[in-house]
């Protein structure tokens, strides 16, 4: 622990605070005072609201109540957490959450360094003086997504200093961590404290025995502070020897038993049986990785068994293959004799499995997640209700029967857990991780049940923990490193058999020799010659800043196979299943003759139709009931119906009504049949001018007086074979290029918020309009591309030649390609998650295309509110544009309006996202 002198204003204070969640208050009237120059730690459990709390301070929230104050400014106020953007450093919760998982651990630093305004040479020296203090300089190529937790964590640490911050905010910076790499981290903070004493340190934690070396303490529950003060002074005020004691005291409870969480339980007392769980030669490999390699151990029953080991060493994939779920790629494993079957229920039953993350049904009351995994089991309602009367009261689940699994407090879900795992009575309990974020006071709890289950009912325990203190509760423990098993034995052996005063000391005594001696451990003290301090005035604008998201963006586009086949292979797939899936061509249509007069005139008449290829004659109709039945079955879209005395009335030279009956199901068809239809009687009518026809369709309710002689000449213009291709090839890619466009855009904003790096936007000087144009420019390139595959595409296999203006294309593409991604932008804003993104972006895009863009119906043919969305909708100006150049000729100077109204969509719907995006989160 580093300590500072000196009276110096506070770095952080906060007056009357309160946040919400909805309905759930996550901080509660909160004043407070963050002293500067120390090392400052928020401690108790997962959901009291430390999280917030640090959100809050370092601008990542929005205020909802109350007044803070950071690094001597008002955080309401959108100008000062701009300025101080440059001198704060903000670590969010997770292991690497903050880090970008595709990209390595250089480019990640190259990334941060980029967006606090350094140049090359700077960037250059801050990462090799960082990496070298970390022991990450020989990794500085491999993905961030490859390292473990702990490395994770220094990357973190590294991308955090990167810019020498004034105020440092770490949330839980070491869960999930393995002891080793807790105390190197804490080592290195404590170096670079040392280096600059004058840094502000805020911390959260979850771990009571590392709260011990902060200077000053604030323990939270609930959303409100419980106390404030140092380790000594709270540990004093209560009387308590640890700080886990202490924040015990504080909400209101005692450790009960402080023998058994420092020596373990009473001994396991289960003479003479075979072993419950056995492991010989368990290995697992993926792919070239060795996951576990020869681990093997025998657990006797009623034994509390806990494995320790570092992160990614392997245990939850040995545990998975003890329950089955996962196949041993050699050695074999055995229950109660047996071998691990996955298919074979009854050994299954005899198991009860608690995952390291919450399994259960958040949308389930605890009652319904009680019968459920009853029921899966074929427990019975006699023995069921018998189980429930049980546990409920055991687990102390009472209060909480008809609440949702989803918002229970994180002690009561694991006791929840927990209770599930045991409904059916197994023999043995496999618990990976399961107290993790947990209070002291709750995993007290949770240890006595778990001894209760033992020692009463002899259950087998098998427990994986980062905890040491819960290490010390077990029977015996394995620890393991790199997939193998180190040592096993009681913990008291182990602490004696290391010479060692602790579990911890141990514990890292035999991980530091797993490691194999070319290992860097990592430097104690950071450069003396550091680069200079950087300028804390951070211009409102900067095109470095706009640039490192652009590079950032492609890097990891490049790297992602599945965007990548998206964003290319997609659109090209889809234009040719388009294309030649959906044909606006109606040929062979089948008709049939209701021929009541059968004179040579009418034979005359339908012969013009059996010798159109448009049309295929079906066997003749005799009578109206057959005509129903027939139209009705669908065999016949078509019947022509020529009345008695047609013969008769062309002689004379008289009007003579034929009625043609069409199948209106599809009004689209229906409307195209009755074109070809007119098209027929006016050839018929060219070919002989004996006939004088009107041609009436019974479905258009015509009467006899309002038709008229006509003659009907159909000529086509720039299509005139009335091929689909032409007609159907250059209307589609207006539709893909907005919709893989939109799509890629809103997963790539969404993906952010919903893996956390959006907090890299929050707390660091980047503007709204560097985030989203960086990004946009990269999709802008790959609508580009896209635009080129496309039309050579139409060019060449749908064989539609290009007969107008190239140039008004291309730059209709570009318009429309800022256009596209603006409005993506603008998707993304309503989307947190990359799901909801791709739903919203598809269903916003292909629906208003469809109906209003002019690809099935003209937009001079709708009215009202549709004409309006139409003339605002840019797929309009662009499928005019495409349809103009491919199919009509068009010049430059002929689509010059709609290239002017083109170019407006993408600046307005870019503003519309940026003015919609958040710098804090609610």
């Amino acid at each position: 622990m580093i300590a500072t002198g000196g009276a110096r204003d506070p770095v952080a204070s906060m007056n009357a605070v309160t946040h919400r969640y909805g309905k759930v208050t996550a901080l509660e009237d909160i004043t407070l005072v963050i002293p500067a120059g120390r090392m400052v730690g928020l401690i108790g459990p997962d959901g009291v609201g430390k999280s917030t709390l640090m959100g809050l301070v370092s601008g990542a929230k929005q205020v909802q109540a109350g007044s803070i104050q950071t690094l001597g400014g008002d955080m309401t106020r959108a100008r000062h957490r701009a300025d101080i953007g440059r001198r704060i450093a903000f670590m969010p919760q997770g292991l690497g959450k903050n880090l970008y998982h595709d990209l390595s651990i250089r480019e990640n630093l190259e990334f941060f360094g980029k967006l606090f305004g350094q140049g090359r040479a700077e960037r250059a020296a801050r990462i090799e003086r960082l990496t070298r203090a970390t022991g990450l300089a020989s990794f500085l190529d491999r993905p961030a997504g490859k390292l473990s937790g702990g490395m994770k964590q220094k990357l973190g640490l590294c991308a955090a200093l990167i810019h020498d911050p004034d105020f440092l905010l770490l949330d839980e910076p070491t869960t999930g961590v393995d002891p080793l790499s807790r105390r190197q981290f804490w080592d290195l903070i404590d170096a670079i404290r040392k280096d600059r004493p004058e840094m502000s340190v805020l911390v959260s934690t979850a771990y009571m025995e590392e709260a011990e070396r902060f200077e000053h303490l604030i323990a939270m529950n609930e959303g409100r502070v419980l106390a404030e003060a140092s380790p000594a002074d709270l540990m004093a005020q209560t009387g308590a020897d640890t700080v886990g004691g202490a924040y015990v005291a504080l909400l209101g409870g005692e450790i009960a038993d402080r023998e058994t969480a420092l020596h373990g339980p009473p001994p396991a007392v289960v003479a003479d049986t075979p072993p419950a769980i056995k492991a010989s030669g368990l290995t697992k490999r993926f792919g070239d990785f060795t996951a576990v390699d020869s681990v093997s151990f025998e657990i006797g029953r009623g034994e509390i068994f806990g494995f320790l080991g570092s992160n990614g060493c392997g245990k939850t994939t040995t545990m998975k293959m003890l329950t089955g779920l996962t196949p041993a790629t050699k050695g074999e494993a055995w229950i109660f004799g047996q071998p691990v079957d996955a298919q074979k229920l009854d050994a299954r039953r005899r198991v009860g499995f608690m995952s390291q993350s919450f399994s259960l049904y958040g949308e389930l009351t605890v009652r319904e997640n009680l019968l459920l995994h009853a029921r899966l089991f074929h427990l019975g309602g006699d023995l069921t209700a018998r189980r429930m009367d049980e546990l409920v009261p055991r687990f102390g689940l009472e209060p909480y029967l008809d609440q949702g699994a989803a918002s229970l407090p994180l002690g009561v879900r694991q006791r929840l857990s927990l209770a599930v795992a045991v409904i059916h009575a197994p023999d043995i309990l496999i618990l990976d991780e399961p107290t993790s974020g947990v209070d002291p006071q709750a995993r007290d709890a949770f240890w006595h049940m778990l001894t209760d289950l033992a020692r009463r009912e002899h259950v087998t325990i098998f427990i994986s923990t980062h905890f040491m203190d819960e290490g010390m509760r077990c029977d015996r423990i394995s620890l393991m490193h790199a997939g193998k098993v180190l040592v096993t034995g009681a913990p008291q052996d182990i602490i004696a058999a290391r010479g060692m005063k602790t579990l911890e000391d141990a514990f890292i005594a035999h991980m530091m020799d797993a490691m194999p001696p070319e290992a860097p451990e990592g430097e104690t003290k950071l450069s003396a010659t550091e680069p200079p301090r950087p300028s804390t005035d951070a211009p409102r604008f900067s095109l470095r800043r706009l640039l490192a998201y652009t590079a950032r963006e492609a890097m990891q586009v490049r790297r992602d196979p599945v965007r990548l086949a998206f964003s290319f292979v997609g659109s090209a797939i889809l234009l040719l299943i388009m294309s030649f899936g959906i044909s606006q061509e109606v040929r062979e249509i089948p008709f049939a003759a209701f021929d009541l007069d059968r004179s040579p005139e009418s034979r005359a008449y339908l012969s013009g139709f059996e010798s159109s290829e448009w049309f295929l004659e079906r066997p003749a109709i005799d009578s109206i009931d057959e005509l129903d039945q027939r139209m009705a079955s669908g065999e016949l879209s078509l019947t022509l119906q020529i009345p008695p005395g047609f013969g008769t009335s062309v002689r004379r030279g008289e009007v003579a009504e034929i009625s043609a009956l069409i199948d209106g199901t599809d009004t689209t068809r229906a409307g195209t049949i009755e074109s070809y239809v007119e098209g027929a009687h006016g050839h018929v009518l060219a070919q002989d001018a004996q006939y004088t026809l009107a041609l009436t369709d019974l479905f258009a309710a015509r009467t006899p007086d309002q038709v008229a002689p006509v003659q009907l000449t159909p000529r086509f213009l720039y299509n005139p074979a009335m091929e689909s291709l032409p007609a159907i090839g250059p209307s589609i890619p207006p539709l893909l290029l907005l919709l893989f466009p939109a799509i890629l855009m809103a997963v790539s904003v969404a993906r952010e918020k919903e893996i956390g790096t959006i907090t890299n936007f929050y707390v660091t000087p980047t503007g709204r309009a560097e985030f989203l144009i960086g990004k946009q420019l990269v999709y802008i390139a790959i609508t580009l591309l896209n635009f080129i595959i496309l039309t050579v595409l139409v060019v060449t296999v749908l064989d539609v030649p290009l007969k107008g203006s190239p140039a008004a294309l291309v730059l209709g593409a570009v318009l429309y390609a800022v256009a596209a991604t603006g409005y993506g932008l603008l998707v993304s804003m309503m989307a947190r998650t990359q799901v909801t993104a791709v739903f919203a972006a598809a269903i916003l895009s292909v629906m208003p295309t469809l109906q209003f863009s002019g690809m099935i119906t003209p937009v001079s043919s709708l009215e009202g509110p549709a004409r309006i969305v139409g003339t605002l909708w840019p797929t309009t100006w662009y499928m005019g544009l495409s349809v103009g150049t491919f199919t009509k000729g068009l010049g430059f100077a002929d689509l010059s309006g709609h290239l002017l109204r083109l170019s407006m969509f993408g600046p307005v719907l870019t503003a519309l996202a940026v003015l919609a995006l958040r710098k804090q989160e609610r």
